[in-house]
């Protein structure tokens, strides 16, 4: 169930700090998401077949292959994704928790537990930081924070086969794991619902999901809800994770998808993305 929500005006006070621990961004990152599929304009142009299974042509050839450096210019910046976003000051990876930890309920998967194994290949991989599997290239993580919501933003080079599968995995997620259930871990039991979303039309290949997780946080009954991007650009691609207790800010996503896109593009083509405009200020 995809929940839409109006932007409020002010971020609600969180009463308990067991939840403000809970909304970690690894807390996210261990939630169960998944996609349906959102490719580009040439797609569109043929309306004999869904969307989301067509993907323009390449894009240009860069000048060179994702460099170290290149991942790290090509992350987007608080600036571009506007609000009151800070960059966190600890290491992305080091954002974890136990709420959304655990095994995927297989006994759910009565007629197919072959559907169990791909939902709980997403719960590992969203921990893990291997959404579009594991880079072959160079590969730059940022955080950002704003009350107790969390951003991840993730930056990386892949290898084509891996990329493709990993897209069209994400593709078929909202129908094989668009409900299901983790147990184990701090969380107890925990119902997990995907739904597909659409994103900007940026890229080669793109790929939008809402994930709500209902469970219990120290007794105390908690909603958590993610919004997840994943964007390809040739061989390139960059994922973002969105979301906490007070719901997914999703224009914040948007606006993810589209300056990251501008800024990897420009470092494809051997450039250093220009700062954005209230980065000057």
């Amino acid at each position: 169930m995809t929940t839409h929500r109006p932007r409020p005006a002010s971020r609600p006070h969180r009463s308990s700090r067991a939840l403000a621990t809970a909304l970690a961004a690894g807390t996210l990152l261990a939630t169960a998401a998944c996609s349906g599929g959102q490719e580009g304009p040439a797609a569109r142009e043929s309306a004999a077949a869904p969307a989301h299974h067509l993907e323009r042509g390449p894009s240009p050839s860069p000048s060179s292959r994702l460099t170290e450096e290149g991942a790290r210019n090509a992350l987007i910046t608080e600036a571009d994704i506007e609000e009151q976003w800070q960059k966190s000051q600890a290491p992305p990876q080091s954002w974890r928790d136990s709420l959304l930890l655990g095994e995927v309920d297989a006994a759910e998967f009565v007629t197919g537990r072959s559907d169990a194994k791909e939902c709980q290949r997403l719960v590992d991989a969203l921990y893990d930081d291997t959404l579009l599997g594991k880079p072959s290239g160079p590969t730059a993580l940022a955080g950002f924070e704003q009350g107790d919501s969390r951003l991840l933003y993730q930056v990386a080079g892949y290898d084509k086969k891996t990329l493709d599968a990993s897209m069209k995995w994400l593709a078929s997620l909202p129908e094989t794991c668009d409900t299901f259930t983790v147990t184990g871990g701090e969380g107890g039991r925990r119902t997990v619902e995907v739904t597909e979303t659409s994103l900007p039309d940026e890229g080669d290949a793109r790929q939008g999901l809402k994930v709500q997780l209902k469970g219990e946080n120290e007794g105390t009954p908690v909603t958590l809800t993610l919004d997840v991007a994943a964007v390809r650009i040739g061989t390139d691609a960059f994922t973002v994770m969105n979301g906490g207790l007070d719901g997914a800010d999703t224009p914040t996503t948007k606006n993810a998808v589209q300056h990251g896109t501008q800024r990897l593009e420009e470092v494809q083509a051997g450039r250093t993305p220009a700062p954005t405009p209230s980065e000057i200020e």
